[in-house]
């Protein structure tokens, strides 16, 4: 799980750094021929993808669905972001690392994915700089269907598909800070509960 997510937190990296959407563009680019490449070739001496090549290949995730991810984050390098764009963000980036995720933790439940978009949303709102974004991304992952009963085994990703469920309530305007009482209680009641 370690790998997957870092993987994820990776490309966003690329994003974040990147002062030039084209320059941004080609980094993601080499990300996405270097997954692919996994598949039959050994890793550069990169450790992320190490990483991915140790835990995630043997773990039955090819590096051309790892790849896959990429597009979610190339769809943020528009000049203005279209429903399109946020829905194909949404499925590319949350819906796959959800999916991933389910299917390490032994439960590969399609349902998951949809899951996965609103969370994918809720993150790209609660760190965006635009209020006109932000509240796009907001209404984009409320149109989505929320999971009430999470089965035991995928609590872990249904604790953070639980918080952004509680920042859509908030809203971009009045979100938690990460690590306050009330949000790590939310967590530990899903933990617990399923729901």
């Amino acid at each position: 799980m370690a790998a997957l997510w870092r993987l994820d937190v990776t490309l966003g990296a690329v994003l974040a750094t990147g002062r030039e959407r084209q320059i941004s563009r080609v980094r993601l680019a080499w990300w996405r021929e270097a997954l692919e490449k996994l598949d039959g070739e050994a890793a550069p001496p990169e450790p992320v993808l190490r990483s991915v090549q140790a835990h995630l290949i043997p773990a039955g995730i090819k590096g051309a669905e790892l790849a896959a991810m990429e597009e979610g984050w190339a769809r943020l390098l528009a000049d203005a972001l279209s429903p399109e764009d946020l829905a194909a963000y949404a499925a590319a980036r949350g819906g796959l690392l959800f999916l991933y995720s389910a299917r390490l933790l032994g439960e590969p439940d399609p349902r998951v994915a949809a899951a996965g978009e609103v969370w994918a949303l809720a993150d790209l709102g609660r760190r965006s700089a635009g209020a006109k974004e932000a509240e796009a991304a907001f209404a984009a992952a409320r149109s989505r269907p929320a999971w009430r009963r999470w089965p035991r085994r995928l609590r872990p990703v249904g604790m953070l598909a639980t918080l952004a469920r509680r920042d859509l309530e908030f809203g971009p305007a009045r979100q938690e800070r990460p690590g306050a009482p009330a949000r790590m209680w939310r967590m530990l009641r899903h933990r617990l509960t399923g729901i």
